[in-house]
């Protein structure tokens, strides 16, 4: 074939493919404007049981909605309320955000609420410019976790954070330190920006939490109740869909399990898993559930995730001490190297590199004596669901916290 020949076909394979690459986009388009309303959750703390919330709060408003999740366990909720989980043969996508708007569409909700599931700054701002064109935009906080993408600081998080700004629509948020990143982004997009106030959050009383079925935040609370306020649901009829909402798969609870003659209290907290929010979980729970028992904390690291380990290591020496640091998963070397060089006993740490879910467990018991609180910590994936289901399947009691 004659090399001009051949550089004819090239063109016309690439018109082609640029004239499919427009018919999708345009196709997008007419699927979402077929939504009135869409909501874009992100975050670095909580956005999962925000984009619950929101849902919940406007199903008792009378709302027909659809939402759709990214936590421990992926899930698309119907305008019913019925929660299906999402199988993903290959792995994450945010293309996934896009089949799932189509599935919503022909369902034909009021209002869509989706969890943001882009990590790297560009594809946080591709998502919501290109994807999902939030009417109204969730930043639930900035704090400091997955530096290594958006990094190196808070602020440069926060930034990553504004890219699902909305464009002509509402921002709303809980965050109070960076807030300057958010109103600079509001500006920049023409929309406006509200956000939860102290006395707001002040304002969900321990009566209120009491009521949910597992135990929920007081700022997530005031800030799906700010979003469904805006959106035309009351306070009342807010909450009351909020509380009959039934706790997530990864859901933090309190487990009493009587193993072997041991008596050891277990809490996931595997999810929560930037170094603030860890820190204050096992605080409280050596304050509220520490006394007379063995203390430890299990610590699964993940290779693919160096600063978080990094982050982990440098903060725990600040807490209360544990009596043991059982350290699991994969990358393991990282976490203990800037715990040591952040002053951590080495006497108290087990390192578990690439240990299954058999000899965590077994170790957890040797540990425990007769009385143990065991917290798991970092990363949910990569054996931290394998070890929170074999005491959850235990689980003779269990607990809000």
């Amino acid at each position: 074939m004659a090399i001009p020949d051949m550089l004819a076909i090239t063109m016309g394979l690439w018109v082609l493919l640029v004239l499919a690459v427009c018919w999708e986009a345009w196709r997008h388009k007419r699927i979402v404007e077929q939504i009135p309303v869409r909501v874009h959750v992100n975050g670095t703390r909580g956005k999962t049981s925000v984009t619950r919330l929101i849902a919940a709060g406007l199903r008792g408003g009378g709302k027909r909605v659809c939402a759709k999740t990214t936590g421990s366990a992926a899930a698309f909720t119907d305008p019913d309320g019925r929660e299906f989980p999402l199988y993903r043969v290959a792995g994450a996508n945010i293309i996934e955000q896009m089949r799932l708007l189509k599935r919503m569409a022909q369902l034909k909700p009021e209002i869509v609420v989706l969890e943001c599931m882009a990590l790297q700054p560009h594809y946080q701002s591709l998502t919501e410019l290109k994807m999902v064109r939030s009417t109204l935009g969730v930043v639930t906080n900035a704090r400091a976790d997955h530096l290594d993408v958006m990094g190196p600081g808070p602020r440069d998080v926060a930034l990553a954070l504004a890219g699902s700004s909305p464009v002509n629509g509402a921002l709303y948020t809980a965050e109070r330190e960076l807030i300057d990143v958010f109103e600079m982004a509001c500006e920049d997009r023409n929309s406006t920006l509200h956000q939860v106030t102290a006395d707001e959050v002040e304002a969900i009383h321990s009566d209120i939490l009491s009521q949910f079925q597992y135990a929920e935040h007081a700022e997530n609370v005031a800030l799906a109740l700010k979003v469904c306020a805006h959106l035309g649901v009351s306070r009342e009829d807010a909450l009351k869909g909020m509380i009959h909402l039934e706790p997530e798969a990864g859901a933090m609870r309190l487990l009493h399990v009587n193993y072997f003659e041991r008596d050891i209290i277990f809490v996931n907290a595997f999810a929560a898993n930037d170094p603030e929010s860890t820190g204050r979980i096992w605080s409280e729970l050596c304050e509220k559930e520490g006394a007379d028992r063995r203390k430890i904390a299990l610590v699964n690291c993940r290779a693919d995730r160096p600063h978080r380990s990094m982050q982990i290591a440098e903060a725990i020496v600040q807490w209360p001490p544990a009596d043991r640091y059982l350290v699991m998963g994969s990358g393991t070397s990282i976490f203990v190297r800037y715990a040591m060089k952040a002053g951590l006993d080495p006497n108290k740490v087990l390192v578990m590199e690439q240990a299954d879910m058999v000899e965590v467990t077994e170790t957890i018991l040797e540990e425990s004596n007769r009385h143990a609180l065991v917290v798991g910590m970092a990363n949910i994936h990569g054996g931290g669901e394998e070890v929170a289901r074999f005491f959850n399947n235990r689980a003779t009691m269990e607990e809000d916290l």
